[in-house]
């Protein structure tokens, strides 16, 4: 019987990333995503986005095994009050359930819920701020998205900006000295 389990999104962060300790160790972070889903509307006869909201948890594998960490120290949630966006990114990885009791005092039921795993991560726009890091589509994993990856939906959980025309269409280079190669750019 063959298995399929992954998973690809393109979406906001809904939480800012939290840290997942083990022994006192940073082995990973968690945060809440949103995706867009489109919906008829036959009141209105109208298209709706209608936002799914998804936990995920990234760990630290990938390169120099700090895949989890990276994520944790580049990745934004949203801040309302100073009018910052949350990151964009695009995600690869696989669902898993995650299962628990809850404590007598909340009635001792048991629980569960699906979550996403990250494998891969890929940053969609260059920081806003100037954190000094210069993280930005070039420092994404080397692995390029699939052509197949959706476009970004409007509206629901996003309000979000296109990029400058200037930088509209052009892959971004991988950087280094020499006439390198050039990711693709999926959308």
């Amino acid at each position: 019987m063959a298995n399929l389990n992954k998973v690809m999104l393109i979406g906001r962060l809904t939480r800012k990333p939290e840290p997942i300790m083990v022994r006192n160790v940073v082995q990973g972070c968690k945060f809440g995503f949103a995706v867009n889903n489109r919906k008829f509307n036959q009141d209105s006869q109208q298209w709706e986005e209608v936002p799914v909201f998804i936990d995920v948890e990234v760990w630290n594998r990938g390169e120099n095994n700090k895949q989890g960490e990276r994520a944790l120290q580049t990745l934004r949630g949203p801040d309302r009050e100073a009018g910052v966006k949350a990151s964009q990114v695009f995600l690869e990885g696989h669902l898993k359930m995650d299962s628990w009791t809850d404590p007598p005092e909340k009635g001792g039921g048991k629980r569960s819920k699906l979550l996403l795993v990250v494998d891969n991560f890929q940053y969609l726009e260059p920081r806003s701020d100037d954190g000094g890091d210069g993280m930005s589509m070039r420092s994404a994993p080397r692995q390029a998205a699939p052509r197949s990856a959706p476009a970004p939906a409007r509206g629901g959980y996003d309000d979000y900006e296109e990029a400058p025309s200037s930088s509209r269409g052009a892959p971004p280079s991988r950087g280094g000295s020499g006439g390198g190669e050039e990711d693709e750019i999926p959308f």
